[in-house]
């Protein structure tokens, strides 16, 4: 059998290079048709104007639900372990699946409302879907810990960590930088005020957003150990 077939790997590989694919191609389609500077510009601003807000727009919602259903089996995992050990505590793994819902939401508002139609919308959404998602990383690393020896090696257990660590530090900078300088604005010159918050926001946007597909890309192994099953009980009707 291919690696990527085995248990239930497919959702986190679908889910990595489908997300990758998502940033990287309307990135380049923007980058082409000259809408956005070639330095770094906000994810969102490669896809808020057409087509590659289209593009954007239909590959950001197909991410949002491959990121749930991969988190449904996460969590469906985590139950499974918690009725074998009982060392991860199902109130922990009953948040974070929600937590992990609420930016799979976020993430539908940004790729549904653009910046450059509905501002106040996107930002919220942005905001939700980082801050959620950083969230998410963060409790998934602990059951991670909890979990063990069960699902990932403990090596990994740090790799998961380490994406957190870095997402977290790097989603303040994103959000109280850009409240000054705002992110409907397209086009930067290095003389324009506020270049430096700019820039730093943007870097650290693009960083807190590949740490959580790296943060994912740990979760193949795991998803390679076992498989989900969906049960349909007929309702008899008197």
């Amino acid at each position: 059998m291919v690696w990527f077939m085995e248990g239930m790997c497919f959702l986190p590989t679908f889910l990595v290079i489908w997300s990758s694919s998502t940033f990287i191609i309307s990135y380049i389609i923007a980058l082409v048709r000259r809408d956005v500077d070639v330095i770094l510009p906000y994810i969102s601003d490669t896809g808020a104007t057409p087509p590659e807000s289209c593009v954007f727009g239909f590959m950001s919602t197909i991410t949002a639900f491959a990121a749930f259903a991969t988190m449904y089996a996460e969590y469906k995992f985590v139950e499974r372990v918690h009725e074998r050990t009982g060392a991860v505590p199902p109130c922990l793994n009953k948040a974070s699946f929600a937590i992990g819902i609420i930016s799979c939401v976020g993430m539908c508002f940004v790729a549904t409302f653009q910046e450059t139609t509905v501002l106040a919308v996107h930002d919220i959404g942005a905001l939700v879907f980082f801050l959620s998602g950083v969230t998410y990383a963060v409790i998934q690393s602990v059951i991670s810990y909890r979990g063990q020896p069960y699902g990932c090696s403990k090596g990994m257990c740090h790799v998961r960590a380490f994406f957190a660590g870095v997402a977290v530090l790097a989603v303040l900078p994103t959000i109280f930088c850009a409240v000054p300088v705002g992110t409907s604005k397209l086009h930067w010159d290095t003389n324009d005020k506020d270049y430096t918050l700019h820039i730093v926001s943007v870097v650290c946007e693009w960083i807190t957003t590949f740490s959580f597909v790296l943060f994912f890309l740990t979760y193949i192994r795991e998803f390679q150990e076992f498989t989900l099953k969906l049960t349909v009980n007929l309702i008899e009707y008197s």
